[in-house]
């Protein structure tokens, strides 16, 4: 076990501080990566807070990481040192049942290993993300980086963007599709990038006026402003498909109205109960509401090389790794366009 300086949280009421935890020592399969640039994802703060159940202490959080590797194991044949490298949300599976062997890791039946705050397939504890200096993670749950990308703003590819490009990717978004991105912020932002590259109209719908314009910057065709009633019924039955990024409980009943024959609105944010959803707004069209979790590493390598192709990378502020707590506050403010990364050099 190798000692590295760290930034976690010791329970749900304290502010995130410096610490040190232990890294697994190089195994055969593994490859071990000097962390260089990490984004800041709202579940960081869910999980330092227990908003999702109790979360096992200390929590070092981070699953945005962009590195290079330092040290790959005698078995590793698809890094080398000096590779730019990234990991996501995922940094191990059971590799063996039905989900694993369809790619779609995050869904194993055997539970994931998620980057923190997960037990530790290899030790007596749980996971440490990527708030921290080094990260040990086996080859298969390692990304290529495109050369032409800027790192920084690379990094909340690994979860911002997954999110978002796996459901347009899965319901196969192209041109000539109309497709609806429900909220403006660290995913809205990338769901509007992709669903513009992939070729579909791309219409941002937001309670806000003051978002028009940041929206056709990023690729928006057109803005729906979601409490202009008149505006809303003009629309009523003419989207393909609508990604809704929205990361609270709301009443979705509007945006199902504007859902064509055999649409379907996707969730990826409110992971808490909905109001109830009126059965005529499904029935009536034939409509499915659907959820999406991130997405395997195949398909998070397939992101990543559409990035690349099309040059998307996030809207991010870089920040100091002492100005943590200060970001946590300005994300639950919605103070920041569109994700913070921390420089992981102010560590």
């Amino acid at each position: 076990m190798t000692e590295v300086k760290a930034y976690g949280a010791q329970d749900k009421e304290a502010d995130l501080k410096e610490m040190t935890i232990k890294r697994r020592d190089t195994l055969p399969t593994d490859v071990k990566i000097k962390i260089t640039y990490c984004g800041v994802c709202h579940s960081d703060i869910h999980t330092v807070r227990s908003d999702w159940g109790p979360a096992m202490y200390p929590v070092v959080p981070g699953h945005e990481i962009v590195g290079e590797v330092v040290e790959v194991g005698s078995d590793v044949t698809g890094f080398k040192k000096g590779d730019v490298v990234g990991v996501g949300c995922l940094v191990d599976s059971c590799q063996e049942c039905s989900s694993c062997k369809s790619d779609l890791e995050q869904f194993c039946k055997e539970g994931a290993t998620w980057t923190y705050n997960s037990k530790d397939k290899h030790t007596d504890g749980h996971t440490f993300g990527g708030y921290s200096q080094e990260v040990t993670v086996d080859q298969n749950f390692v990304l290529n980086i495109p050369s032409n990308l800027d790192i920084k703003a690379v990094a909340p590819l690994l979860c911002a963007g997954i999110t978002t490009f796996s459901p347009l990717h899965h319901w196969g978004i192209k041109e000539g599709m109309k497709v609806g991105i429900v909220g403006l912020g660290g995913l809205g932002h990338m769901g509007i990038k992709f669903s513009h590259a992939m070729g579909a109209e791309t219409v941002m719908i937001t309670t806000s006026k003051g978002k028009a314009d940041d929206a056709k910057r990023l690729g928006a065709d057109s803005v729906l402003i979601s409490k202009d009633e008149d505006a809303m019924k003009e629309q009523h039955g003419t989207f393909d498909f609508i990604l809704n990024t929205v990361p609270v409980s709301h009443d979705i009943n509007p945006y199902l109205a504007l859902l064509g024959v055999d649409g379907t609105m996707c969730m990826v944010g409110a992971i808490e109960p909905l109001p109830d959803v009126h059965g005529g707004n499904l029935i009536m069209g034939r409509k499915s509401v659907a959820g999406s979790l991130i997405g395997g590493i195949k398909e998070t390598q397939e992101m990543l090389d559409f990035c690349g192709k099309h040059n998307i990378v996030s809207d991010i502020e870089m920040i100091d790794m002492k100005n943590i707590n200060e970001a946590y506050e300005r994300v639950q403010n919605n103070d920041v366009k569109y994700r913070f990364v921390i420089d992981m050099a102010t560590l």
